[in-house]
């Protein structure tokens, strides 16, 4: 997991239930830990497009459903700001189930563009992602 180069504003908070976007059988998750977010007592944790979070997975097939993954996020909804300048906003949240915590993806397709940050932070992503802004 690399370092982000932009500043990212974080779009979805603990507890947000969000799409996703590929095909490993799970359609809903709920976000129930960000990985490596720091924040003073009682404050909810925010996480952006690249983060790393622990999803419990609310709809989907049977042998995935009502299990925890790591997951990533792919696309926000709440615009960030490039380090070049520009501001980038997609029309949905989208998030990615992985296999592991170094980024392996459990599906084999993703659905949708994926965010340039999230793709350079993640290279499994990037390998099977056919859009990416």
């Amino acid at each position: 997991m690399k370092a982000l180069r932009s500043k990212i504003s974080k779009g979805l908070q603990f507890g947000s239930i969000v799409p996703t976007c590929d095909n490993s059988g799970a359609k809903t998750a709920k976000i129930i830990s960000v990985i490596g977010s720091k924040t003073v007592k009682g404050r909810i944790s925010g996480c952006g497009v690249g983060s790393l979070v622990k999803v419990a997975v609310k709809k989907g097939t049977k042998d995935v459903k009502a299990l925890v993954f790591y997951a990533t996020i792919v696309r926000q909804r709440k615009e960030f700001r490039r380090s070049d300048g520009m501001r980038v906003k997609f029309e949905d949240n989208a998030l990615v189930i992985l296999k592991d915590e170094k980024g392996n993806p459990k599906g084999t397709l993703l659905k949708g563009p994926v965010a340039k940050e999230a793709a350079e932070r993640w290279p499994g992503v990037a390998k099977i992602s056919k859009i990416i802004v």
